[in-house]
């Protein structure tokens, strides 16, 4: 088994232009370790700025889901697309969001039988729907959203956080990319 990180070339935290250097910086000093997904899209500053970007203002904007939510949507996502890094290091912020250190693990493996009150099953429901099969997500899923709850923003952000996800459990397929040894165990352990 290889040691790579990835199967195209990874820049250093040091490496990167100042400006990503520092948002990187910040999200590494937080952490404790710099997550792989930033060091393989660093070759390509613009794309990596783009990435932080929309994640960003995906993840972190005010109002619509809860944080907890956000990356209950990601692990469902990248479970359905069978991305192990993303089911890796989203299950560890959402272990750690949710308070939950069995919550990622039954999602990610089946999203279908995990336990859920109606909101987490409808948001879930949404997201996968979507990230399955997309030709055919119609107003049968919105409908359902709606009637258990969701707002048409909610709604929104559960769409928008699967398709960002779509992507980005594409680029880790193709760059093979490797999951960081520190997120295995983020949120299963007291602090």
């Amino acid at each position: 088994m290889s040691d790579a990180v990835s199967r195209f070339p990874v820049t250093e935290l040091e490496d990167l232009p100042d400006d990503l250097r520092e948002r990187v910086g910040a999200i590494a000093e937080k952490s404790g370790f710099v997550p792989n997904i930033f060091r393989a899209l660093g070759h390509r500053p613009a794309e990596l700025r783009a990435f932080l970007d929309y994640h960003d203002a995906l993840m972190d904007r005010p109002g619509g889901l809860t944080k907890a939510e956000r990356e209950l949507v990601v692990v469902a996502t990248s479970g359905a697309n069978h991305c192990t890094y993303c089911v890796v290091a989203h299950g560890a912020i959402l272990r750690i969001r949710a308070k939950d250190p069995e919550l990622a693990d039954r999602v990610s493996s089946n999203p279908w039988q995990v336990e859920l009150d109606e909101r987490g099953r409808a948001i879930i429901d949404l997201a996968l729907a979507l990230a399955q099969d997309s030709a055919l997500f119609g107003e049968g899923d919105l409908e359902a959203a709606r009637n258990a709850g969701l707002t048409d923003d909610e709604i929104w952000d559960v769409g928008a956080i699967t398709a960002l996800f779509a992507m980005s459990n594409r680029l880790a397929h193709l760059t093979a990319l490797r999951p960081n040894p520190e997120f295995f165990l983020l949120g299963r352990l007291p602090r």
